[in-house]
């Protein structure tokens, strides 16, 4: 299905520019194109396996990386969308846990795959075929695209979308927050992640609209290069971007062609989106989605609508009311339909409703979405989850380990911070279990402290205390 719509609205806009990168430029008809080329390459290299080839995509965002997500749409494949932060080692685990046949990637070293580069000429990223594994979770028969997010196994969970799922989530983000053909998008947040894949991928080519997109890190200074490179309407990017220029000052003016900025991904302090606006006349616009069910809600006017904003056509969404906030229970037409390597996990956090436990809380004022805490245990580091059984179960494989918390504290900022408390014997120190986790676990999950201890504070039932831990 997906292939079919992407297609459609390419040849549509055929000569309008739909996705650029510091050294790439591609119309409607040369992006069809470099998919093309790049799905007949891959096609050759198609493993004798049976059922749909498994792709995982896992690069820095580029032109190439749309043409590579395409293509393996268009040869047949289901893309798995992995973040490019991961380690080898989680690379490995996720080959292994979702039966991964190919990975079209950047270059880096992949050693821990154990897997055979081949030679896919064109589309500026490397391909790797995989060992066969022996277990194989079916997919389910209308999944086209699957992504990644942190859950409650101790491990990434791959969620499956269906093609109508992925195509509603784009569509509905066109129809509420007024996405137009002339749009021109910069986009900040990896392709991999929920609120470039809901927003940016499809979102810009079914409305004929051009996305920009940047490498590196997204300093103050190489966005304003951009903005003033691109001309760009809209800039989509988690807190730290904007917190990153606020901190920087302004030495130009800002681009007068902006009308919108959406943050998500992380809380966005109340006296950032002020500093920004002041700094740029630029107001920021919330947004709230969860990976499993896409993008909810929308504050259009940011400067009129409290909290998040509105829910998105195509969101049935419960919460409490104000002085009473309750759990956000949500139904979407952009809604995952299981994790492929976590049977039942999925369908545990959904209601006999068809409604999906979100895990935060919070309550509705005149529509719209206004957040109060979360009731699960991810801790959410500039926009990325991280699941605290992921990292304990990490530490606990470093030899001389024998007790372990990892728990959520916060910077001189406020910001998230993972923590860990570890009881050990021996002289392992703080660096060595840093650099135990680093070869294992992408950076963003490392811990940012690491407190040694003689044995792990309890509270009077015996679980560990997190006050008495945070106090350290």
């Amino acid at each position: 299905m997906l292939t079919e719509i992407v297609t459609e609205h390419l040849r549509e806009h055929r000569d309008r520019v739909a996705v650029t990168d510091p050294t790439t430029r591609l119309t409607g008809a040369g992006l069809l194109a470099a998919a093309d080329a790049f799905a007949t390459a891959l096609d050759a290299a198609r493993p004798p396996s049976s059922g749909r080839p498994r792709v995982g995509v896992v690069a820095g965002n580029s032109a190439a990386y749309v043409a590579a997500y395409l293509g393996v749409l268009r040869m047949g494949g289901v893309p798995f969308l992995v973040d490019a932060a991961f380690t080898a080692r989680e690379l490995a685990g996720i080959a292994d846990d979702c039966s991964l046949d190919l990975l079209v990637h950047d270059e880096r070293d992949l050693g821990a795959l154990g897997g055979r580069a081949l030679d896919v000429p064109g589309g500026g990223l490397a391909v790797t075929a995989l060992p066969v594994a022996g277990r194989r979770f079916d997919l389910l028969p209308d999944t086209e695209v699957c992504r990644f997010t942190s859950g409650s196994t101790g491990k990434p969970n791959c969620i499956e979308f269906a093609g109508r799922a992925v195509h509603r989530a784009a569509a509905n983000w066109a129809a509420g927050t007024g996405l137009r053909a002339e749009d021109r998008i910069a986009c900040y947040a990896a392709l991999s992640n929920g609120l470039a894949f809901n927003t940016s991928l499809l979102a810009t080519f079914l409305v004929g609209a051009s996305l920009h997109l940047s490498r590196g890190l997204p300093t103050a200074a190489r966005v304003e290069r951009d903005l003033a490179r691109t001309d760009a309407t809209r800039l989509v990017g988690f807190p730290a971007l904007y917190e990153s220029v606020v901190r920087r000052g302004r030495s130009s003016p800002a681009p007068a062609s902006v009308r919108v900025a959406v943050s998500s991904g992380a809380p966005l302090r109340e006296e950032t989106k002020r500093a920004f606006a002041e700094l740029t006349g630029i107001a920021i616009s919330n947004y709230y989605g969860i990976a499993e069910t896409g993008p909810l809600t929308f504050a259009a006017d940011p400067a009129r609508t409290e909290g998040l904003g509105a829910p998105l056509p195509g969101v049935d969404l419960r919460a409490g009311v104000a002085g009473r906030p309750g759990p956000i229970t949500v139904r979407s037409e952009s809604m995952g339909s299981r994790y492929l390597n976590a049977p039942g996990a999925f369908e545990d956090r959904v209601d006999a409703e068809g409604r999906y436990r979100t895990g935060d809380e919070g309550y509705l004022a005149a529509g719209a979405l206004v957040l109060t805490g979360r009731s699960n245990r991810m801790i959410n580091v500039g926009g990325r989850k991280v699941d605290p059984v992921e990292v304990a179960e990490v530490l606990r494989t470093a030899s001389g380990v024998r007790d372990v918390v990892v728990f959520e504290d916060a910077d001189q900022h406020g910001d998230p911070l993972v923590v860990a408390a570890v009881v050990r014997d021996g002289g392992l120190d703080a660096a060595a279990l840093r650099a135990h986790c680093a070869a294992r676990l992408a950076a963003y999950k490392v811990p940012a402290r690491i407190h040694l201890l003689d044995r792990i504070p309890a509270n009077s039932i015996g679980k560990p205390s997190l006050t008495a831990l945070r106090g350290l």
